[in-house]
């Protein structure tokens, strides 16, 4: 509820009126003035609140009187009333109802009562409550009220005296602060400055405002009170103490700078007053000497200094400074050396305690000391005020660890003058040797020489929290602890060092920010204002000796962790910032300190030895105490600096080798050289920009320190914690590393800040990075020099860490490249294994991060850093290490996998590294090589400049040619593959280029008047590239070893096959003579030339296939590839090379390489010719199209049609004489087709093979002339197969013309092929193991080559048919084998005599086999009768009698029936002869009048008559069934005859036709004899044929066609015969039946008996079927006298015998027919 509002309003009137009423009852009886005086109150009250709407305002107008009642109440003095009366006031002042009058009297009430000594605590608050809610109260009053309450202050109550210290000091702030708010409410209205006086009058507040002058006139008594004068203002103050008026002036100064800043009174006061004061007050502290005292023999005695002022002043003089340095400069300086002198050790303890907190209340302020410095120490003939501090710092801790602490009670652990040795130390439980407690925890302490001073935790840092200035209630100096003072200025010196550093180091980037900005805005603008850098190498300048001195004794003398970080950060950031400043001498400084502390104490390292520090003067022992010190001499000042002393109370973390050329003993690291490490590395790190020449420091110190952990380099140069023992110890020292479990943990930590510090480097400018490799590189030559001559571990460090930087700065690589590469090629040479495989390591590593960096621009465009980058992997060729190459190639295969696209211009570099291979290099390396030339040939192709293919193709060529290893020999032939099938499809591409290049040598060539040097010059460019790998195979293929000569050669022939279009004509008559001819030739000769001798295994336990297991076998396979190879090229690149001049020449050589392989005796190079024979034959003549042989046909001119048919066997070669010109036009046009009649420019080719082939096929199938003793070459079956089988394709070219005589000369070969034996070890092979009989594919060929004669000729002209008989006549050889097979010389051979003995056959001992013909002959045969259908009728075939040949020959097999070696061949002949008669026997008859068929008949005739009634008997064997098919066939022949012979009868001789009569006749009689022979029993049984016979014969009986009586007589005499011999057969049978009574007749007779019946049930129905007037009277008469003979016949008891009789019977029912002439008379 807000005082103003109106319930508080109203419940202020209330209280008020309830105030009245109670103290008018408490006054009722003895004050009755104030009752009334309360009474009239109430009234008055309650009148106000009646007639005002504001009642406030009204109270206050009014507030004299309305306040009256209450003073009055006070002055009775009564405790209860005046309770209650200031209550009631502290009320009415709360609500603000209080008028400026009412408060004076308020005031001289209070007064009154402080004077009477009454409720002073309610005084006290009265006027704190007046003052504080208003601001009427001013000057005589407010200084009335204020002196009231210092009275009270001095009262003897405690409790009085203590709230009114409060009070006072609050009254004193509130007139500030009104003063203060004053200003604030004038702000904006007055801005014009006040008229400026003279400072000598020391009243003139006339300007100042009424707070403001309140103010002025209460800090001027108060200094008045401290300097016990008198106050000018504070009127009626009875006593003061200096201290409380110190405290206050330090308060109101410290509360309300502004105040003084602000306003030239005040700041006037500051100067004139309190500065004098403060001096004056200090002068007992100065003189003062500890130990003086005042002894008699001074002449004055010495004021001693007094706790509570010295403390209190020394409290104004840090804000004196800290707020009002700028007004105060000279005083201040007066200040701070005081400052400096209490630090002296001859002061007392608790003064150089508080000095030191007062230092370090400064300390934290580092924009103070730069004011200092500034203002002092950069100016002429001033006190070096700031250096002063910082070395009184110094000195300060130096002396604590020298002086026993006088005067101080508590520190009695250290006897007076002596020192604690380290076992007392432990022995008293002290923190000695840090390893001793196992688990102490011991205290931060510093322990230097025997003093052990503890550390306290004084302040946190940055900021300055005092313990002794803040005893502000002591009297007497207190007890300092020990090491307080030791812990005050170290933290007081670690807040200097920090806030220097990061004030300077803003400052610094804020000004650099500001010039990239301007430079940004105005590039030509001036640097900035030199003034700042000044003042901060000044203050450098001024402290680090100091620093350095004080620093590096506390880092020695830490025993604390935590310190001891705190230190060396203090260091770090220190030696940074003089690098940044560029002030060289105190940044080695503080890193060389920096660098002795990592390492063992007395560490021999040159590089750290003081003499590298520019101002070494000498060693100084000026001072009492004997520190081992190096002095600096800096600008006359001489600084100490502590080297480490040897006995460290460290806890021992390490123990290794020191880094030496000459191992020595062992050294210990401690955690202490640990934290040192990390804080170099630290250093190095974040500051390496700074470091400059430093780094030399640096990284030896690095170095040391990695070595002794054991630290060594793993991938990318990382160092990696190392095995604890190298090797036997027989052969080195055992490493003697000992590494305890705490710094095993940290290893992994410090190996990878030591990554990380060199990861920095990129943030280098240019110029530090040189400093880093420079150190890098010296350190590493050091390395090199120590490790050579020994065998022991190299140091690694500066190569790894080259690497390391290297691979950080790759996007400015260019600048360190050539630095760091020759650098480490020299490493690669050392002779100490470790050291160059690190060497090559790091630099393998950089070519491949270097060439895998996006730099900017990219590689592609910057040809000369990809160059400069790749030349180091060219140089390493140079070292003759196995080691090196191997990693060098490792590096080249990793390169070509990650950037082998990107190489560019690099690739003949690549490539050389590829290619630098000897024999004499071992595997390994080879296998590393190729394994890179396979991802090249593989991949990259198509990136590299054309210009380069050629050398991989050398490349690949040198590897297949190096005896190494086999099968990279062999890879690198497929790789030479893989290259020609890119040239294929990248020919246009690489042509233009490979041109242009051209072009420029050219040029280049013709500028200095040379020939272009290239291999095969005057082809074109990219000619040449294939000629040159050409070449290379061609080498290949030559090569000793058989498996390389054939991936040679396979790979060469499908090059050239696939791709050879792509060269020009003119290159085509260099492949064909230069490489193919000539590779031809080599082979031969050296196959023939080959060793025989048997190679008995191929090495090691490979076994060699019979095959292959002599040289001369392995040669035959070469000659084999080889000629087939080139054969293919003439086969598939014909045109192209028919352009060439020598053409016909070159077919002429290829034909005779063929021909003489083909002879060879071995099987494997003859067969593999004749292939090639085949493939050159199939040259496709390019003229698909019927109509465009129809105009080939046209255009043929006679004359040469004629020339053709004309030539005989020594027919001219003919040749058009425009051949060339023509194929020149054809190629100029591309047209892969002749123009018409192009052929017969070729046939010269054809004729020229066929000699070859005639040649071939005579010589090699002549039977041997000699015995069968003599050792015989007879060619193989498969190779007679293939010759055979090249004649159709011949064929196809010189069909035109063919003569008779050239098919004479085939018959001769093919008879002979055919005739040749095959060896008995073959025999399995060829032969069919089962029982179908098969053709051999020899037999096959022979048939297909007649075949396509046969077929040629049948669409060929008239004139060609003639031939027909010639090719009869051959098949009818053939036929006839299948009795007598041919003859093979005069060599023994066993007959197969069938398929179905074969298996017996094969192991008969003969050498030599005949083959089974049956299959054949049987197929000739079919062969015949198939071009008989289609020849019949030809003239040739006609007048040729072929006819009557085949007729001829088929009688043998017809004759011989079941005595033929095969069954199927006389079923085969029978079928055969009725085909070939069915056609042939018209053609007969139509020439019958020619006479040309005459002698056929009779061989016909014979034919049949050897067949039907044949002497051989059939095999015992036969089953029913087999004979009843048997049966069918003679048939068969029987119905031929009645089908085709018997009715043309006119047209075929008589003598013929009586012949078959009489056949018949044979056929259908049977013999009468009873006497059952063999042969009478096989006639009888042939019941079907007799049956055939017969009927055939009755039909041409009845036949109404009967030309002659000659011919009626025949059958009439034929069917009287018949009809006799049945009467008799039946008549026989009766009788037999009677008389054998029970018993069967025998079988024939019961056979012959049906057999009658049944030719009497024929008989009957052919007279029925027969005109009746052609059949003759008495053969009627004969028919019937049958009847009652068959009746007789009914007895019989055989059922067969009755079923036949009863077929017979009922055709007699035709002949039951009455009488004519009785007719009528039939009924009755």
């Amino acid at each position: 509820m807000s005082p103003s509002s109106p319930e508080a309003v109203k419940k202020l009137v209330e209280n008020m009126q309830a105030d009245l009423r109670s103290l008018s009852m408490e006054c009722k009886k003895k004050f009755p003035p104030v009752k009334e005086a309360a009474e009239s109150g109430i009234v008055k009250i309650k009148t106000i609140a009646a007639r005002n709407t504001d009642i406030l305002a009204a109270l206050k107008e009014n507030s004299s009187e309305v306040v009256q009642p209450f003073l009055m109440g006070c002055g009775t003095k009564e405790p209860k009333i005046t309770q209650l009366c200031l209550a009631a006031i502290q009320r009415l002042m709360s609500h603000e109802v209080v008028s400026e009058a009412a408060a004076g009297n308020i005031i001289n009430m209070l007064w009154q009562l402080m004077e009477n000594g009454l409720e002073e605590l309610k005084l006290l608050q009265t006027v704190l409550v007046l003052l504080t809610t208003n601001t009427i109260v001013h000057d005589e009053v407010l200084s009335k009220a204020i002196v009231l309450c210092f009275r009270l202050h001095f009262t003897k109550d405690n409790i009085t005296n203590n709230t009114a210290a409060a009070t006072v000091r609050q009254v004193v702030t509130v007139v500030f602060e009104r003063m203060v708010a004053e200003d604030e409410r004038f702000k904006g209205l007055m801005e014009e400055p006040p008229a400026v006086q003279g400072n000598s009058n020391r009243r003139s507040v006339s300007t100042l405002r009424p707070s403001a002058k309140d103010a002025y006139m209460l800090f001027q008594d108060l200094c008045q009170l401290v300097n016990a004068d008198a106050p000018y203002w504070l009127v009626g103050m009875t006593e003061m103490t200096r201290t409380f008026g110190l405290e206050l002036l330090e308060s109101v100064l410290n509360d309300f700078p502004e105040v003084f800043l602000q306003h030239q009174e005040f700041s006037f006061l500051l100067k004139e007053r309190v500065c004098p004061l403060v001096i004056k007050l200090f002068s007992p502290n100065i003189k003062f000497r500890q130990g003086c005292g005042s002894s008699a023999s001074s002449p004055a005695p010495v004021e001693k200094p007094y706790f509570p002022i010295c403390m209190r002043l020394l409290r104004v003089v840090s804000v004196l400074i800290k707020h009002f340095y700028s007004l105060l400069v000279t005083e201040c300086e007066i200040f701070l050396s005081l400052l400096v002198k209490f630090l002296d050790g001859e002061k007392p303890q608790w003064l150089r305690a508080v000095a030191v907190e007062s230092v370090h209340r400064l300390c934290v302020q580092p924009h103070l000391l730069r004011s200092f410095c500034q203002s002092y120490d950069m100016k002429q003939h001033s006190t070096k005020v700031f250096r002063d501090i910082v070395n009184a710092l110094g000195s300060f801790i130096q002396s604590l660890f020298i002086l026993p602490s006088a005067g101080n009670s508590s520190s009695s652990s250290t006897p007076a003058g002596g020192s604690v040795s380290a076992s007392q130390g432990s022995a008293q439980g002290g923190p000695g040797l840090g390893g001793a407690g196992g688990g102490l925890i011991t205290q931060a302490a510093f322990e230097y020489r025997g003093t052990w001073i503890p550390l306290m935790n004084v302040s946190v840092q940055g900021s300055a929290k005092a313990t002794y200035l803040e005893m502000l209630d002591k009297v007497e100096p207190p007890s300092i602890p020990e090491g307080y003072a030791m812990s005050v200025a170290f933290s007081a010196l670690l807040d200097l060092v920090r806030g220097i550093t990061s004030m300077i180091e803003r400052e610094i980037s804020k000004q650099e920010q500001e010039a990239a900005m301007r430079e940004e805005a105005e590039p030509a603008s001036p640097p900035q204002d030199p003034m700042a850098h000044e003042v901060w190498e000044e203050m450098v300048n001024a402290c680090w000796c100091g620093l350095l001195a004080a620093l590096s004794l506390l880092l020695d003398a830490s025993t604390d962790e935590s310190a001891t970080e705190n230190i060396l950060k203090a260091e770090l950031s220190m030696a940074s910032l003089c690098g940044r400043l560029g002030l060289v001498t105190p940044r080695d400084a503080f890193i060389t300190a920096i660098c002795k502390a990592s390492l063992p104490p007395h560490y021999a390292l040159t590089i750290l030895s003081t003499a590298n520090l520019s101002n070494k003067d000498r060693f100084d022992e000026q001072r009492s105490f004997s520190l081992c010190i190096s002095v600096y001499s800096i600008q006359g000042q001489s600084v100490q600096m502590v080297s480490p002393s040897s006995e460290s109370h460290q806890q021992v973390v390490a123990v290794g080798q020191p880094l030496t050329a000459q191992p020595q003993g062992t050294v210990v690291l401690t955690a202490k050289n640990i934290q040192c490490m990390r804080t170099l590395l630290n250093l190095a790190h974040c500051h390496g920009a700074y470091l400059g020449t430093s780094w030399q420091l640096v990284l030896a110190t690095l170095q040391h320190l990695v070595w002794i952990l054991g630290l060594k380099p793993s991938v990318g140069g990382v160092l990696k914690p190392g095995r604890a023992v190298e090797g036997p110890s027989t052969v080195k020292p055992v490493q003697n590393l000992v590494l305890t479990t705490a710094v095993m943990t940290d290893l992994p930590v410090i190996s990878n800040i030591l990554s990380k510090l060199f990861e920095s480097s990129q943030y280098l400018d240019d110029v530090s990075l040189h400093h880093l490799i420079n150190a890098l590189c010296s350190l590493s030559m050091e390395a090199m020099e120590m490790a050579y001559g020994n065998n022991k571990e190299p140091s690694l460090f500066a190569v790894a860490k080259l690497l390391e930087t290297g691979l950080v700065n790759m996007d400015r690589i260019e600048i360190l490249w050539r630095p760091l590469t020759a650098h480490l090629l020299e490493v690669c040479q050392h002779p100490n294994a470790r050291m160059r495989e690190w060497g090559a390591e790091a630099i393998t590593s950089l070519i491949k991060a270097g060439l895998s960096f996006k730099h900017e621009p990219p590689l592609s465009k910057n040809q000369r850093l990809q160059l400069l980058l790749l030349n180091p992997l060219k140089e390493l060729s140079n070292v003759l290490h196995a080691d090196i190459r191997q990693k060098q190639l490792e590096c080249v295969l990793q390169i070509l996998q990650n950037q082998g696209d990107s190489l560019g211009p690099g690739w003949p570099l690549v490539l050389g590294v590829i290619g630098a291979i000897r024999n004499d290099q071992g595997e390994s390396l080879i296998r590393t090589a190729f394994q890179c030339l396979q991802l090249v040939v593989t991949d990259f192709l198509p990136t590299m400049p054309c210009m380069c293919l050629q050398i991989v193709v050398d490349v690949a060529g040198s590897f297949g040619l190096q005896n190494q290893e086999l099968n990279i020999s062999l890879t690198s032939i497929g790789l030479l593959w893989n290259i020609s099938d890119y040239f294929f499809q990248r020919g246009e591409a690489i042509t233009e280029e490979l041109e242009r290049e051209e072009a420029v040598l050219l040029k280049q060539a013709q500028d200095k008047g040379e020939p272009l040097n290239r291999p095969f010059h005057p082809a074109p460019p990219f000619d040449c590239l294939w000629l040159c790998l050409y070449a290379k195979l061609g080498e290949l293929c030559v090569d000793p070893r058989p498996a390389v000569r054939k991936s040679a050669g396979q790979t060469m022939f499908s090059t050239i096959a696939a791709h050879g279009t792509l060269l020009q004509p003119p290159t085509w008559n260099i492949v064909v003579w230069k490489v193919l001819f000539h590779l031809l030739d080599c082979v031969r000769k050296s196959s023939s030339t080959a060793d025989k001798e048997k190679i008995e295994s191929g090495g090691g336990n490979i076994l060699i296939h019979h095959s292959r297991d002599t040289a001369e076998k392995q040669w035959a396979e070469t000659w084999v590839l080889t000629l087939a190879g080139v054969a293919r090229i003439f086969n598939t690149r014909r045109y192209l090379l028919q352009q060439l001049g020598d053409f016909f020449k070159a077919w002429e050589v290829l034909l005779d390489h063929i021909q003489s392989a083909a002879l060879s005796k071995n099987n494997e190079v003859s067969l593999a010719a004749l292939k090639s024979f085949q493939e050159i034959l199939q040259l496709v003549t390019p003229i698909k199209d019927t109509d465009k042989l129809d105009a080939l046909a046209m255009d043929v001119s006679p004359v040469l049609m004629e020339s053709l048919q004309v030539s005989g066997p020594g027919r001219p070669l003919v040749r058009s004489d425009s051949l060339a010109e023509r194929l020149a036009q054809r190629y100029g046009a591309q047209a892969s087709l002749p123009p018409p009649g192009e052929e017969l420019d070729d046939s010269a080719l054809w004729w020229s093979a066929w000699n070859t082939w005639y040649r071939i096929g005579t010589e090699c199938t002549r039977p041997p002339s000699g015995g069968a003793d003599k050792l015989v070459f007879v060619p193989s079956q498969p190779f007679l197969t293939a010759l055979i089988q090249i004649f159709p394709a011949l064929y196809q070219h010189i069909a035109g013309g063919f003569s008779m005589e050239d098919l004479k000369k085939l018959g001769v070969i093919l008879y002979g092929a055919v005739s040749v034996p095959i060896s008995s070890d073959t025999s399995p092979f060829i032969l069919p193991s089962y029982t179908e009989a098969v053709l051999t594919s020899l037999q096959e060929a022979v048939l297909t080559a007649l075949d396509v004669l046969q077929k040629a000729i049948c669409v060929g002209s008239e004139n060609l048919q003639v031939m027909y008989p010639a090719i009869f006549e051959q098949l009818l050889l053939f036929v006839e084998f299948s009795c007598k097979p041919p003859q093979y010389g005069k060599m023994e051979t066993k007959h197969v005599a069938n398929a179905k003995y074969n298996q017996i056959q094969l192991f008969a001992p003969a050498e030599w086999v005949a083959l089974n013909y049956v299959p054949f002959a049987e197929r000739s045969l079919e062969v015949v009768v198939d071009l008989y259908h289609k020849t019949a009728c030809h003239k040739a075939v006609i007048n040729e009698k072929v006819l009557q040949n085949i007729i001829k020959t088929l009688r043998i097999p017809l004759g011989l029936k079941y005595a033929c070696p095969a069954e199927s061949t006389w079923k085969l002949a029978v079928s055969s002869l009725l085909k070939v008669l069915s056609i042939g026997l018209p053609v007969a008859r139509q020439q019958a009048s020619s006479g040309k068929f005459d002698t056929m008949w009779p061989e016909l005739a014979n034919a049949f008559e050897d067949f039907l009634f044949t002497k051989s008997t059939p095999p015992d064997n036969l089953s029913i069934q087999e004979f009843q098919r048997n049966e069918a066939v003679d048939v068969e022949v029987v119905q031929l005859i009645s089908t085709e012979i018997l009715p043309f009868a006119n047209f075929i001789p008589k003598e013929f036709v009586g012949r078959i009569m009489s056949m018949l006749n044979k056929g259908s009689i049977h013999s009468q004899s009873s006497s059952f022979t063999e042969a009478e029993m096989d006639i009888r049984m042939r019941e079907e044929f007799s049956k055939v016979c017969f009927e055939t014969l009755l039909q041409f009986s009845f036949s109404n066609k009967v030309s002659t009586p000659q011919e009626g007589y025949i059958s009439r005499m034929a069917l009287s015969v018949l009809l006799q011999r049945a009467q008799d057969v039946l008549r026989r049978y009766v009788e037999d039946q009677r008389l054998s009574g029970r018993c069967p007749l025998p079988r024939q007779q019961v056979t012959e008996i049906i057999f009658v019946l049944k030719a009497i049930s024929t008989l009957m129905d052919s007279l029925k079927k027969t005109q009746p007037e052609n059949v003759d009277v008495n053969v009627w008469a004969q028919v019937i006298a049958l009847y009652p003979t068959l009746v007789e016949c009914i007895t019989c008891s055989s059922p067969e015998v009755s079923s036949a009789l009863k077929d017979a019977l009922g055709p007699f029912k035709d002949f039951m027919q009455p009488p004519v002439s009785k007719v009528q008379n039939g009924e009755s």
